[in-house]
């Protein structure tokens, strides 16, 4: 440990929790940051991402907010603020029927531009290791540290381990084998094969296809369209498409969603990322209406995500160790809460590392301080963010969408304070 630092932290993963969490660890000049990345350089994957009010509350005393709002035609409003619009689309003549406001306005980005605004603002002091990806970690019970060993054979030692690596995290993956290796040992089967259920992330029936359109090109098809006056959601049967400007409006983030419930918890088979082509999913929205159409018109060479989950586990953390955003409780995106959810694990679990009285004897009861306040809150938005899925896909039980007599309210619909 240098001289003068209270705490070496490693967190795997440059992602966006990885690198809010680095940049919100810099404010404790005592605290040592070294983030390792498994690519081999720092590029987010993905389009676009929508920040609510309160994760947009963290941006701001992070220092992000005035480079952020350049790089978006997202006007920062204080108070009611409208966002989403819905329509139900899987008809010739769309009909539009709720509006969302918040408590403050949803601000849209480009991943990019929000990784490459961390990039910018992280001090040097705060190391990047590329093409590092982890094979193990070893920790002792006797002794104070973490021991990480990444697959180029070399070794890093630390005191606090932080997993921010995503979907098919390395450091979930040896935690929970290390938890359920201690159970075996006691005797607790049970629990030891309940550990291991949340090793590999499961489909959730569900493919999102993901595309940029450049604004000028949906323009000169359609002057009027409405994705150029607010964020759109076009809703229909087992599927809905979303879209909104970004990078300063010069690009319209598209995802279409082909869901099928009845495959939710099986297996997907194929790559869960790979470019595609509209004849993949047009068909599941061939007879929605005009602004769909002219959108799908718009396309070309898609990324088809099949989006998994994550089962929930009983605790984000093992000792010194720790995960945290999609490795924690990757979700369905019918929240828009993903990018939010990892801003806040990444806030408070800094907050708590750096509280003045964490040191390297005591920081697995703050790690689960950490644990206690994010777990359930964070389960609680990917349970909802689960069953708007239903909701937009005109999936639920007992209502009939296409009749005559259905009236969707505002009050039909849950509206997370975010």
């Amino acid at each position: 440990m240098s001289s003068g630092s209270r705490l070496r932290v490693a967190i795997c993963g440059a992602g966006i929790a990885g690198l809010t969490c680095a940049l919100a660890l810099s404010e404790y000049p005592d605290i040592e940051i070294d983030v390792f990345e498994s690519a081999g350089k720092l590029a987010e994957v993905g389009a676009g991402i929508g920040l609510f009010p309160r994760p947009w509350q963290i941006i701001r005393k992070l220092g992000l907010e005035q480079d952020l709002l350049k790089t978006t035609e997202s006007k920062l409003i204080e108070g009611r603020a409208p966002s989403f619009r819905y329509r139900k689309s899987d008809q010739r003549e769309g009909v539009e029927f709720f509006r969302l406001y918040t408590q403050g306005s949803l601000i849209l980005l480009h991943r990019a531009d929000y990784q490459q605004t961390l990039l910018h603002h992280l001090p040097k002091s705060c190391r990047t290791h590329c093409s590092k990806r982890l094979l193990s970690y070893r920790q002792s019970h006797n002794r104070h540290g973490v021991d990480l060993f990444f697959e180029d054979g070399t070794s890093y030692s630390c005191d606090v381990l932080i997993g921010a690596d995503g979907l098919k995290s390395a450091v979930r993956r040896c935690m929970l084998h290390e938890k359920s290796g201690i159970a075996q040992a006691e005797g607790r089967w049970k629990e030891s094969m309940e550990l291991l259920r949340s090793v590999d992330p499961i489909w959730s029936g569900q493919n999102a296809y993901r595309a940029l359109i450049p604004a000028e090109k949906l323009r000169a098809r359609a002057p009027s369209h409405s994705v150029f006056t607010a964020p759109m959601q076009y809703l229909g049967k087992n599927g809905y498409v979303l879209t909104y400007p970004i990078s300063g409006g010069k690009m319209i983030n598209f995802v279409a969603f082909d869901i099928r419930h009845e495959l939710e918890n099986t297996k997907f088979n194929g790559p869960w990322v790979s470019t595609s082509n509209k004849s993949r999913f047009a068909s599941r929205f061939a007879d929605w209406e005009p602004e769909v159409q002219t959108l799908l018109e718009c396309v070309e060479e898609p990324l088809q995500w099949a989006i998994h989950t994550i089962p929930p586990m009983k605790s984000f953390i093992s000792g010194r160790v720790t995960v945290m955003g999609d490795a924690a409780h990757a979700m369905t995106p019918h929240e828009g809460s993903g990018a939010g959810q990892a801003i806040e694990d990444a806030y408070l679990l800094a907050t708590v590392l750096g509280h003045p009285r964490t040191n390297s004897t005591n920081v697995h009861h703050t790690l689960s301080v950490y644990d206690s306040i994010r777990r359930p809150l964070a389960y609680d938005v990917m349970e909802h963010s689960r069953m708007n899925g239903h909701y937009f896909s005109l999936n639920v039980d007992g209502v009939d969408f296409d009749s005559n007599s259905v009236s969707v309210r505002e009050n039909n619909w849950r509206i997370y304070d975010m």
